[in-house]
């Protein structure tokens, strides 16, 4: 790859080491984020993805579904959740709450399966459920959710509950029951992976400033090791741009790496995807931050990709970083788009906590977005399998 007029020779070494396949080091990865060069951090980024996928892009016809919004939790970068014991009719604050959701909800086992039905009716391969950590709800909601969806929707890939949500609930069970027996009984009423949010930045600063309730990345590396252990894929996140360093970021991504490398080598699973998430500051007790510009945005997601050699997907969620940006990311390293979506209430770019919650792309346009990039579309599944569709109307797994 030649190198091009106005290109940042300092970024020399780093390129030989991509060319040759080698691992990039903390400092690489901060002189990657530090380099004006947006044009060669973006080049350096999909010698790694066409090395691994050529011009595929992936995207699935999926349905999130957020089954409720109330939480023991008080994150200050989440607007989604209403905390509970507070009553939404007296409108009185209590102590220690921050910016929440103005409506605490909570759906039925038989809503959030009528929800699944109508997303696997309509051809979806895939529902993605996540929620608050309601501590009213007992296991058997979540076991239940799993084994009716499973019932409706046979074919349909459950991918569900974050590793905070995990370590909940073996903490609601009754008798109080390990991550290993918590797993092992979700994944027995149909669970397929874990989605792998919750993440957020792994370091005791940003822990104790941001979300210092929370479990941290002990007990979330614990629940994804397990998984894999078990045979579970799971996938990762990272949200930046709120009070993070760049350099925490980095240390964040080799944590992941580290991780990736063990579970290849001894376990039955790994992580599929890292899903960066850029962060959006309306509607939190962090909004006055000004979250990540979209050049942030493209340097995270280049940066991920060179740092997490090990990882075989990076993923642009297009509700995070627009459809546009996300679009532009394919040069940048990134080789998957998420897919339908429909409905999201976690985050909202438009309007902060008021905004809609109806947040749909359809497979015209995913198609649409992947094509004018110049990269070729692939309908996956959950575990990046090809799907074919068939003149019926139904699908199956591409062999």
């Amino acid at each position: 790859m030649a190198v091009g007029q106005g290109a940042d020779r300092g970024l020399d070494d780093i390129r030989a080491k991509v060319e040759a396949g080698e691992r990039l080091t903390h400092e690489d990865g901060l002189r990657l984020y530090e380099t004006d060069d947006i044009h060669t951090l973006g080049e350096l980024a999909n010698v790694v993805r066409e090395r691994m996928h050529g011009r595929r892009v992936y995207f699935n016809v999926n349905r999130h579904i957020n089954y409720a919004n109330v939480c023991v939790l008080r994150c200050k970068f989440c607007s989604f959740y209403y905390p509970f014991g507070k009553s939404a009719d007296d409108g009185t604050p209590q102590a220690g709450d921050l910016v929440h959701a103005a409506t605490p909800y909570e759906l039925t086992v038989e809503e959030i399966v009528s929800r699944a039905t109508e997303a696997y009716e309509n051809g979806a391969t895939e529902v993605h459920i996540v929620g608050g950590l309601h501590p009213k709800l007992p296991f058997s909601y979540y076991t239940d959710m799993c084994r009716e969806i499973r019932k409706a929707c046979p074919k349909m890939h459950i991918k569900a509950f974050t590793a905070i949500e995990i370590i909940h609930f073996t903490r609601i069970a009754k008798p109080r029951m390990t991550v290993a027996e918590v797993l092992t009984e979700l994944r027995d009423a149909g669970l397929g992976s874990l989605p792998g949010g919750g993440a957020e930045i792994f370091d005791d600063r940003i822990h104790e400033e941001a979300f210092k309730n929370k479990v941290g990345e002990v007990e979330w590396f614990e629940v994804h090791r397990t998984a894999h252990e078990l045979g579970i894929f799971t996938n990762a996140t990272m949200l930046y741009g709120h009070i993070e360093t760049r350099s925490e970021r980095v240390g964040h991504l080799i944590k992941l790496r580290e991780h990736q490398e063990v579970s290849l080598a001894k376990r039955n699973s790994h992580f599929n995807c890292i899903i960066p998430l850029s962060f959006i500051p309306d509607g939190s007790a962090l909004g006055n931050l000004p979250g990540p510009t979209g050049l942030e945005d493209l340097k995270t997601l280049a940066v991920s990709r060179l740092m997490l050699d090990n990882v075989p997907h990076v993923k642009a969620f297009w509700i995070m970083q627009t459809p546009k940006l996300a679009q532009i990311s394919l040069d940048w390293g990134v080789d998957d788009l998420d897919g339908t979506v429909v409905y999201y209430d976690i985050t909202k770019r438009e309007g902060g906590s008021d905004g809609v919650t109806h947040q749909e792309m359809t497979i015209d346009s995913l198609r649409r977005l992947i094509g004018e990039a110049g990269c070729i579309p692939v309908e996956r599944d959950t575990l990046y399998r090809p799907v074919e569709r068939l003149a019926d109307g139904s699908w199956r797994v591409a062999s």
